[in-house]
């Protein structure tokens, strides 16, 4: 029997989540001589390697190694797996997720006549009183196209060219898909069925500080689909951050200028918008004392650090993004 549909898993040295995701796809309810899985690793790791090869040893379905060569990064890993791939049906998973057993069956079911797409449903279990990052990662449950959960057609794929490689990190590449999907006015259909548990992996103290890099690769998604970044992602520029750094710098020149009512009035600014900021993240979240006061310092260096991002993002793709 021919293979129906190809699962490609990026990976980068992350062996034991690896391992556990590889599990969930050999235990299938569907043909195991009808699928394969692809491991393409972006950091072509003996012990990932070693990993896939033993548990190829004993699993049904067939399952390859393929180390990413060239460009790098999650986009450029799926490109090289489904590029590599036999299935006319490519599905995607990340490797810090677990497939439910009738993933495969239903997602594949839903790809009727002319569907070049089909998103999944991604489960992210919380805890009673989860933090401010915990909180924010279970934002995928309501995100269209991600890839810890799509299938698309190989000719879809082949299409539009792939993924594109200027999103060299884990974030908007699979937006960017979706989006130039759409704007070819191809089918695409949801399969609620299809689902898959994408667990919250631990974090260390300030997470929230580095993830504001993504915004740089906003700013590109923005200038390939600005009307469908507008309706999807963001209708404006943040405004409550730029709020915060123009009271912040309002009270700066008021220092510098000897101006004390404006150097107080304008800290006092600050403050309420920044204490506001704070307080919205800590809604309905944990109030442990760690996690306040992770949330007290970050809030006053988010709204710069994101600002900083986007405009140098704007300023790599050259466009117009604020």
């Amino acid at each position: 029997m021919s293979i129906q549909v190809s699962v490609v898993v990026p990976t980068f040295k992350r062996p034991d989540l690896l391992q556990r995701c590889l599990e969930a796809l050999m235990a299938q309810d569907f043909d195991p001589a009808a699928y394969e899985v692809i491991v393409a690793d972006d950091a072509a790791s003996a012990e990932t390697e070693a990993v896939v090869q033993a548990q190829a040893a004993v699993a049904a379905p067939r399952l390859r190694y393929l180390a990413v060569t060239g460009q790098h990064g999650p986009a450029a890993a799926r490109n090289q797996g489904w590029q590599a791939a036999e299935g006319a049906i490519i599905a995607f998973t990340d490797d810090d997720c677990l497939p439910e057993p009738d993933w495969l069956r239903a997602g594949v079911a839903a790809f009727e006549a002319e569907v070049a797409g089909v998103s999944g449903r991604v489960i992210v279990p919380l805890p009673a009183s989860p933090t401010d990052y915990e909180r924010d990662a279970a934002g995928l449950e309501q995100t269209e196209f991600v890839t810890a959960n799509c299938f698309y057609r190989r000719e879809a794929l082949a299409a539009v060219g792939g993924f594109d490689e200027r999103f060299t990190a884990a974030w908007r590449e699979d937006s960017d898909l979706f989006f130039a999907l759409l704007a070819r006015g191809s089918r695409l259909a949801y399969a609620p069925a299809a689902r898959v548990v994408h667990p919250v992996r631990p974090a260390r103290w300030g997470v929230s500080l580095s993830q504001q890099r993504k915004s740089f690769f906003n700013a590109l998604l923005y200038k390939k689909h600005p009307d469908f970044y507008r309706q999807y992602i963001q209708a404006g520029p943040p405004g409550h951050y730029y709020s915060i750094l123009a009271a912040l710098g309002l009270a700066f020149s008021g220092v510098m200028g000897r101006c004390r009512w404006l150097a107080l009035g304008a800290t006092g600014v600050w403050l309420f918008l920044t204490g506001r900021f704070c307080r919205r993240r800590l809604r309905h979240n944990s109030r442990a004392l760690s996690h306040v006061s992770e949330m007290v310092v970050t809030s006053a260096l988010i709204p710069p650090l994101a600002v900083f991002w986007r405009i140098w993002g704007a300023l790599k793709f050259r466009v117009v993004f604020f």
